[in-house]
């Protein structure tokens, strides 16, 4: 559209988030006219402010929900702030750039701008679009599925940039029958093992890449940091077992986790981890400077974890330092002496907003199908949809005999199950204890590829003895 454009990603690890007062220092050595933000911003007060007196107009561009005070800011564009009447509230960060692209382009097209150039193509831009609204954990509702479904179209029709199509073939993803759950299991971790050891500005280094050999280097790098993140992750994660083998969890509606030498970056992926496996809101924190931890949060349905938080800064308004969020997941930072205090007052707030049969775990199912659909033919039409946050992929149930079962990748069962004479190949991630010769199982259909080859993999969510 005819600015020049440069982008600065706060380090999380010196600067936290947002747009703080350092960052506008940083910001104003590059001598810009405007300073836009992307998916952070509306609780960037004293940023704001900061910008301001140096003369720097400010745009915010959010999905996150506003707290009590907004930045002055020259404009801001947040579905989510107060008064907003725009229909579609669950846009990620992405969802919300695009949308503003595609008001500039109308108002330069107004005002003749193209009379003389092409108009800019966004559809261009669908494939980064769809990566960040799945990475980004967002609802998927209509909108933000339509948007999803054209990246997809882009990517598997080979249209997607250099860095998308590299960071899904170092993943092994076929990018022509790329899902949104690829984009959400394969090349969002990959995007964000950056930011969560080292620096995200090579993630987008990736992304921007102007031919395919420099984004698959980079991709490379980015692979290798992504499989650092997954050991770094188990450590903590089995730190984090033990450690709650010495608390009674079914007293308990929150777990609030810290151990020393747990790594800032990945303290998030525990959080989710450790709430997978307990069905409770959890808080890891990890050390972030000293007499100061910095905490990520995820939380279970039925508790709005951001609301959670402001909750506790009302009861205790010097205990948080900083907070931020949304329903699900949420950020905060406290004083490292205070973390049972807090640990505390999360657990009576958490407890005030919850009932015990919140805190069941609880598997919805779609049908107990006639074993004559699950084929791969309806594998692989339902591998093509968009399935994700708020729009899950079908889950069926059926009665199984056990006949094989073994233990792959020390933590994963690989099954072959037998229902009315009909056999079937199945996977159970995560669970790598003997199950009995007949159960009863939730699953999925999925496509499995293997040298090539396609065929039916029937994925295990949960098992139970068959009475």
């Amino acid at each position: 559209m005819g600015a020049q454009v440069d982008f600065l990603v706060p380090n999380r690890f010196e600067f936290g988030y947002g747009l703080t007062p350092e960052i506008v220092k940083q910001a104003v050595n590059m001598k810009p006219d405007i300073l836009l933000t992307v998916d952070n911003g509306i609780a960037s007060v004293a940023g704001v402010n900061e910008a301001n007196k140096m003369g720097l107009q400010v745009l915010i561009t959010d999905h996150h929900l506003p707290g009590d005070e907004v930045p002055d800011a020259a404009c801001i564009v947040n579905p989510n702030q107060h008064g907003c009447d725009f229909p579609s509230k669950h846009l990620a960060g992405v969802g919300v750039m695009f949308y503003v692209l595609l008001a500039l382009r109308a108002e330069l097209r107004q005002r003749d701008a193209f009379s003389n150039q092409a108009e800019p193509n966004l559809t261009e831009l669908l494939d980064l679009v769809a990566l960040g609204t799945v990475a980004d954990l967002v609802k998927l509702d209509v909108n933000n599925r339509i948007l999803v479904e054209q990246g997809l179209r882009r990517i598997r029709a080979g249209a997607a940039c250099y860095g998308v199509r590299a960071l899904l073939d170092v993943a092994g993803r076929n990018s022509a029958t790329v899902s949104a759950q690829d984009l959400g299991f394969y090349a969002g971790p990959r995007l964000n093992a950056a930011g969560r050891l080292d620096d995200m500005q090579l993630g987008i280094a990736c992304l921007l890449a102007d031919n395919l050999n420099d984004a698959r280097k980079m991709a490379q790098t980015l692979h290798d940091l992504n499989a650092e993140r997954r050991s770094i992750e188990a450590t903590m994660q089995e730190d984090a077992l033990t450690r709650l083998q010495d608390i009674t969890i079914g007293e308990r509606y929150s777990l609030s986790l810290f151990e020393a030498d747990w790594h800032q970056g990945v303290v998030g992926i525990l959080a989710s981890r450790i709430k997978e496996k307990y069905h409770r809101p959890v808080i890891a924190f990890a050390e972030a400077q000293e007499g100061i931890l910095k905490g990520s949060g995820r939380s279970i349905s039925g508790l709005h974890l951001r609301d959670a938080l402001d909750l506790v800064s009302k009861k205790y308004p010097s205990l948080l330092l900083t907070f931020g969020g949304h329903a699900m997941a949420a950020g905060l930072s406290i004083r490292t002496a205070d973390f049972t205090k807090f640990s505390d007052a999360f657990e009576q707030v958490v407890q005030s907003l919850l009932s015990p049969t919140d805190l069941q775990a609880e598997i919805q199912t779609d049908a107990l199908p006639d074993l004559a659909q699950v084929s791969l033919e309806n594998a692989e039409a339902l591998s093509m949809q968009v399935w994700g946050q708020g729009f899950p992929q079908p889950v069926f149930h059926s009665g199984f005999s056990v006949l094989n079962q073994r233990v792959v990748g020390q933590k994963h069962l690989k099954l072959r199950l037998s229902a009315d004479s009909v056999q079937f190949d199945a996977i159970y991630f995560g669970c790598a204890d003997e199950l009995p010769l007949e159960i009863e199982a939730a699953y999925m259909m999925q496509v499995n590829e293997f040298r090539g080859q396609q065929s039916l993999q029937l994925q295990l969510i949960h098992a139970e003895p068959r009475l």
